[in-house]
């Protein structure tokens, strides 16, 4: 692969993530629906497009720009991060899985200002002690409904795989930051749930979610951005923990990591991306979680738990992420924000648009390539 052909697609792309809008279509779509439910079926949610909210497609794109910056050096990059921080401080959302998200890229500037260790403190004691668990101790996935009411989607009794890299990853950073072992303890439990409810041993794939009081996985589909948030967080959380994470546990994170790569291997598409229905050849081809498992391949290549043989699918998968991207910098082919559903045709069905989201995974994917690239 060519650097200057990927840095100046990860400058197109991040551009475009600064300034991304909400697409002109949203109205007239929302015109189509009658109720907030069924908004939220086809993944109409204001929220998502820009970087403007605090909550998790932001706290995904600020995460990914952080990424650009160690990759690049690039100043005016974090010098963006630092900013969004500064105005974004007065304006923080009601707690929850999803608000977690932003400070996972805000435990590394705790540093520069005591306001952003406090909040970084408080909330990993919130997480602990006052957010809503499901049986076992699981993280429910609580999600913003109405932020301008302070409301939530409490999803009750329920896991989703998304929780790993909206809140446990933060938790684990923050534990390590403050020699805290029971925030990274906790941080180990979480992904052992996930793997104990969500992995479905026979494929070598993630269901999104888990619910306690049904006993079951939902529709139990095999969906490509939630499947991606374990590929990408599992080898962040291994970086992250170091040393401090149990070698027990890390054998089964890795081991399900590889289980799960070689199952994605067989399931790409020709083109190098993956369907959003990973097993079904029918649903459109997505990019968000196909960069987001092609940064997780990479990064598992860069570590060594992956060997040079998985390098043709990484860089399948990036050729087919850099088709995707348009001249403006605006990542195609995104799936809109996504609740849990009861069968593969509404993952299908979810609406495809430009989302902060979408553009940072694949910031996420070209920057892990730089590193094999001089």
């Amino acid at each position: 692969m060519n650097r200057v052909i990927i840095e100046e697609a990860v400058r197109r792309v991040s551009d475009r993530l600064k300034n991304l809008q909400r697409p002109d279509w949203e109205q007239a779509a929302l015109g189509e629906v009658t109720g907030a439910e069924e908004r939220r079926h086809l993944g109409l949610f204001p929220r998502d497009f820009g970087m403007e909210p605090w909550d998790w497609p932001q706290g995904v794109g600020l995460y990914g720009m952080q990424k650009f910056y160690k990759a690049t050096g690039d100043k005016t990059i974090e010098e963006y991060l630092c900013s969004w921080f500064a105005g974004h401080m007065k304006d923080i959302p009601r707690r929850n899985i999803n608000t977690t998200c932003p400070l996972l890229t805000l435990a590394d500037y705790a540093g520069k200002d005591p306001a952003y260790e406090q909040l970084c403190n408080d909330w990993a004691k919130w997480l602990m002690e006052e957010l809503p668990r499901t049986k076992e101790r699981g993280f429910q996935h609580t999600t913003t409904k109405d932020a301008a009411a302070g409301t939530l989607n409490m999803n009750e009794n329920q896991i989703w795989i998304d929780t790993l890299f909206m809140t446990v990853l933060f938790l684990a950073k923050w534990g390590v930051h403050t020699g805290n072992k029971a925030y990274m303890e906790e941080a180990e439990h979480q992904f052992l749930m996930m793997i104990k409810y969500l992995y479905e041993k026979k494929a070598g794939l993630f269901y999104h979610a888990w619910s306690f009081t049904e006993m079951g996985n939902f529709g139990e589909v095999f969906w490509c951005r939630g499947n991606s948030w374990y590929t990408a967080a599992s080898m962040d959380f291994i970086q992250t923990m170091g040393e401090h994470l149990d070698g027990a546990i890390k054998e089964i994170l890795i081991d399900t990591f590889k289980a799960q790569v070689d199952r994605l291997r067989e399931l790409q598409d020709s083109g190098g991306l993956w369907h959003t229905v990973l097993d079904d050849p029918d649903s459109y081809v997505e990019t968000s979680g196909s960069a987001a498992i092609t940064y997780g391949i990479l990064r598992g290549i860069h570590t060594g738990v992956l060997g040079r043989e998985y390098e043709d699918t990484a860089k399948k998968a990036l050729e087919g992420i850099l088709g995707q991207i348009a001249e403006d910098g605006t990542v195609k082919m995104v799936s809109a924000g996504t609740a849990v559903g009861r069968d593969a045709e509404h993952y299908k069905g979810i609406r495809i648009a430009p989302m902060a989201y979408g553009q940072s995974l694949c910031i996420m994917a070209l920057a892990e390539a730089l590193q094999d690239i001089n």
